[in-house]
């Protein structure tokens, strides 16, 4: 669902403030648990998701991918 939201948001800021960037923070967890699999993969990809993988017990972020 998260995705969906994210989509949903992305597109609606394109219309008011193109000039930004959004980014879908996820937990290193989700990252490993879900977002490996092929088909979060082929969302991720075909959507253009830029994800912000974060490690919650450590408040640091792990990875950024564009």
């Amino acid at each position: 669902m998260h995705a969906c939201q994210y989509i949903l948001y992305r597109d609606a800021l394109k219309r008011s403030q193109p000039e930004r960037i959004l980014y879908l923070a996820i937990s290193d967890e989700v990252y490993l648990d879900f977002f490996q699999e092929e088909i979060a993969q082929m969302v991720v990809e075909n959507q253009h998701l830029k994800l912000i993988i974060f490690d919650p017990r450590k408040v640091e972020v792990v990875k950024w991918i564009e």
